[in-house]
């Protein structure tokens, strides 16, 4: 072969390249039927990346059929709103009952919602104690995740029909009904608590490990307070990438739902000392680490981290109760310890990756239809709108087991049924 012409195409790929490349489509089940190209100039590349499928593929996705169903509208429905910045949410809350106000804008969706996601960050939004923006737009909705049907529709909004099973992620999920545009709305295919968990939740660590993390096969993965409704996501995710997981976690219960999910080393708190045990059988460090729990476990798990290390803060549930509101930390020497062993430290807020979730809301959603994907949310019943607050101090107690969710309207909650039927 002319020499020339190799150069000019990038010249012979290194077998060292080739066999990763093959040891990454093995190890990774996420990869299946994924065509991997490689090349000097780019490295290894999947076909096709989010950015090339837009470039070239039709989308042909449409949404969940709609389910045959009579919702009566009421004049009047129960929500809970922030009236007040404090770091109980039963004091800075009440439940109010609003107007329905019909008809719609015309780009705008009525969602009857049917469950909604209890997450440790509701604490966080009511007692933004120093933010001017927050205290100004007082009172205002509370409640971020919820799944339910769609029950009406603005003049203009054509992609969506009455009756399609639908999820959200905006302010107002803790709602009998809920009025969002049309751009909020996240068709699925059935309104269930599963579904519920795999938005703040499951996308949080689906995109998180993706991006921040910057996740590949082949490393040892720690995640803090893995047995919550985030935890569970991160430590299959990391598993199903080919990778070592270590989880940390209080009480047998949780111990056992992640020996269940395959977890390689189980760290209960209560009966282990987690630096003891990292340092004693992880000495290099960890090459990524899933943290959400804040104060004295980030000081631990920054000091276990390993040369290249990725720390990725998602949450800090410790400080979210503190008596008086959440206070920065200083870190000192954190530039230092970075420095000396290239390690990095990301933040990640889901609402900055918002073009990205109805691709891993899908992507989650195959993974649990498939059998790859078990989703735990947790057994202790709250019904209706009045309940949320006991579902938060639920959360808060250390005792929930996966993801806590309310059912706010019982007598709809047969329809997952219906449209599994």
């Amino acid at each position: 072969m002319d020499p020339k012409f190799i150069e000019l195409s990038g010249g012979f790929v290194p077998m060292e390249m080739v066999l990763k490349g093959a040891f990454e489509l093995i190890c990774d089940e996420n990869k299946s039927g994924s065509c991997l190209w490689i090349s000097n100039r780019r490295g290894l590349e999947y076909w096709g990346t989010p950015l090339e499928e837009g470039k070239y593929k039709i989308s042909r996705r449409k949404s969940p059929d709609a389910v045959p169903l009579n919702i009566q509208m009421p004049q009047n429905f129960e929500k809970i709103i922030v009236h007040t910045l404090s770091h109980n949410f039963r004091s800075a809350t009440s439940v109010v009952w609003a107007p329905l106000r019909l008809p719609l804008k015309p780009d705008d969706v009525l969602l009857k919602i049917i469950y909604a996601g209890v997450n440790a960050s509701d604490l966080r939004t009511v007692f933004q104690w120093n933010n001017k923006d927050i205290v100004s737009r007082l009172p205002f909705d509370a409640g971020f995740e919820a799944v339910g049907i769609i029950a009406a529709i603005g003049d203009s909004v054509k992609h969506l029909k009455v009756g399609t099973p639908a999820a959200i992620m905006t302010y107002g999920s803790y709602a009998e009904f809920t009025l969002v545009a049309s751009k909020h709305i996240l068709p699925v295919a059935r309104p269930d608590p599963e579904v519920v968990a795999m938005l703040t939740s499951g996308l949080t660590a689906s995109i998180a490990l993706e991006k921040a993390a910057q996740m590949e096969s082949g490393k040892v993965v720690l995640v803090t307070a893995a047995a919550g409704g985030t935890g569970q996501f991160a430590v299959q995710l990391a598993k199903l990438a080919g990778n070592k997981v270590v989880a940390t976690c209080g009480g047998k219960d949780k111990a056992k739902l992640l020996k269940d999910l395959e977890v390689d080393r189980v760290i209960d708190y209560k009966t282990e000392n987690i630096k003891t045990v990292l340092k004693a059988e992880f000495p290099k460090g960890v090459d990524i680490i899933y943290e959400s729990v804040g104060g004295e476990m980030f000081d631990l798990c920054l000091n276990a981290l390993a040369t290249y290390g990725q720390l990725v803060v998602i949450g800090m549930i410790s400080q979210y109760q503190e008596e008086h509101g959440w206070k920065p930390r200083n870190y000192t020497g954190l530039c230092e310890k970075l420095l000396a062993k290239s390690q990095t430290v990301a933040g990640f807020f889901l609402v900055q990756y918002d073009h990205l979730w109805q691709h891993h809301l899908d992507k989650l959603v195959r993974l649990y239809n498939s059998g790859k994907l078990k989703v735990a949310v947790d057994p202790k019943p709250f019904l209706g709108v009045q309940s949320v607050p006991n579902g938060v101090d639920y959360l808060h107690s250390g005792e929930s087991v996966g993801k806590v969710v309310v059912c706010i309207d019982p007598k709809l909650s047969k329809l997952g049924k219906i449209v599994r039927a």
